[in-house]
């Protein structure tokens, strides 16, 4: 079966071949991936959000209240494996992608926006990510037994988002502010730079476990896919609910399906010692949602390509 939701199989006792240098490696991709993003982050961004609240509440409402509620609702119903199940909770409780200011910017939707909302809930992930894990892990109980077996500690999932997205967030927007041209040469190099090394060690990390992702890659093939469809739609259709134009509505589309699958896996190694069920979702999600987001990247922008020839 493509969609696996017995709780009998022994998916946990797979261990993904990720050492810990591994996870430093990974640890300082994703920092320097913030950065580079905040190099073109600056006050101004934030200011034009405040200007226009409702575009940072569909945001908000979007990808850190509907996604983990309707997530939350999906393994109600179709009751995966309990490990499957809280990768699931932990993909939805992770902030956007930092890929999907590329993708918005392929997409002909709002890059600035993107960019925006990215450092928006990089800010408020730090809060958002624990707190929804822990919330929506504990109300489903085969989930709640396994966030009671590794006693997941707040604090210190605070101080590791702060750590990787937080400080690195701060640090590019110092930079942006005081010292502008210099920001600007940074960025240039550095931002596509660091997304090639990233996605390069996503598929290092995958050939590395070709094994186990052929032999149990079907146990959440149909659980990824229709979770990451499920998100880009949610996305859209909050944003269009709210009379946000197609640009603004592509964007957001795009910060709700592009989840940050990189810091999903650096938590699930950090706090979960590499739960088989949750490291296996998350590492195929972080593969899965690059390829679907240049899919989608890439039909939006003939989609408004064709538009303007047609005026």
């Amino acid at each position: 079966m493509l969609l696996q939701t017995s709780t009998n199989i022994n998916i946990d006792d797979i261990k993904i071949n990720f050492d810990s240098s591994g996870l430093w490696v990974l640890n300082i991709a994703i920092a320097i991936i913030m950065f580079g993003v905040a190099l073109a982050i600056t006050v101004d961004d934030f200011k034009r959000l405040l200007k226009n609240p409702k575009i940072v509440f569909v945001g908000v409402l979007s990808q850190f209240i509907l996604l983990p509620l309707f997530t939350f609702l999906g393994i109600l119903l179709i009751k995966p494996h309990p490990s499957f199940a809280l990768g699931m909770m932990m993909i939805a409780a992770c902030p956007g992608g930092n890929v999907s200011n590329f993708f918005s910017k392929m997409a002909k939707g709002n890059a600035a926006l993107s960019v925006s909302l990215t450092a928006f809930a990089t800010l408020i992930c730090i809060f958002m990510t624990p707190f929804n894990l822990q919330f929506w892990g504990s109300l489903y109980e085969p989930t709640n037994e396994i966030l009671k077996t590794v006693e997941l500690n707040w604090v210190d999932l605070l101080k590791l988002v702060s750590l990787i997205l937080g400080i690195p967030l701060l640090c590019g927007m110092l930079i942006k502010h005081y010292h502008s041209e210099m920001a600007g040469k940074i960025e240039k190099v550095l931002k596509p730079l660091s997304m090639l090394v990233f996605i390069a060690l996503i598929f290092i990390a995958f050939s590395q476990n070709l094994d186990v992702f052929v032999n149990h890659i079907h146990h959440v093939l149909l659980l990824v896919v229709l979770h990451n469809i499920f998100a880009f739609i949610l996305g859209y259709i909050t944003a269009k609910a709210f009379g946000l134009n197609k640009q603004d509505c592509k964007t957001i589309s795009m910060e709700t399906g592009i989840q940050n699958g990189g810091l999903g896996l650096l938590l699930i190694f950090g706090f979960f010692d590499g739960l088989g069920g949750m490291a296996l979702l998350a590492a195929f999600w972080g593969i899965w949602d690059v390829f679907s987001g240049m899919i989608l990247a890439t039909y939006w922008g003939r989609d408004k390509k064709a538009s303007l020839k047609k005026s």
